[in-house]
């Protein structure tokens, strides 16, 4: 199982965590991998000054935003399975 966490402190929800929570939702559904990517919350990962921080597992905080959500993604979920 792969958890991907996206910070919803002050500065991210600020600059879209929900709307990156949301848009995982529905990317994670619409590849029908449910049981193998969860989508946890947490405060401050620590990257206040860029985009919305998002970490996978326990590897390194990451910038998403809705315009690089699908590469982020692809690039970074997908390849893992």
């Amino acid at each position: 199982m792969i958890t991907i966490t996206v910070c919803i402190g002050s500065s991210c929800h600020l600059k879209g965590s929900y709307d990156i929570v949301t848009e995982l939702q529905k990317i994670i559904k619409n590849n029908n991998l449910e049981d193998k990517v969860t989508i946890k919350a947490s405060f401050c990962l620590g990257n206040c000054t860029k985009a919305v921080s998002v970490k996978i597992d326990d590897g390194d905080v990451l910038s998403v935003n809705k315009n690089n959500i699908n590469e982020f993604f692809n690039e970074y979920i997908l390849k893992k399975l």
